[in-house]
């Protein structure tokens, strides 16, 4: 490398202005995993695995 100032220029960079504002609360909700209030597939599952246990406590765990 016999020109050391090529390797140490700056890259030309553009900005590019958005075209209208963005809603804030909209990014703060997306975030936050707004939704329906409903328990997980993992709590689901367990709770159907609890209730089995309690309907036939006699039958051993397979």
């Amino acid at each position: 490398m016999a020109n050391k100032a090529l390797a140490t220029r700056q890259k030309m960079q553009f900005r590019v202005t958005p075209s209208k504002p963005r809603n804030p609360y909209a990014a703060l909700a997306k975030n936050r995993s707004a939704g329906p209030h409903v328990k997980s597939q993992s709590a689901q599952r367990q709770a159907a695995k609890v209730a089995l246990k309690k309907a036939d406590p006699e039958k051993p765990e397979e």
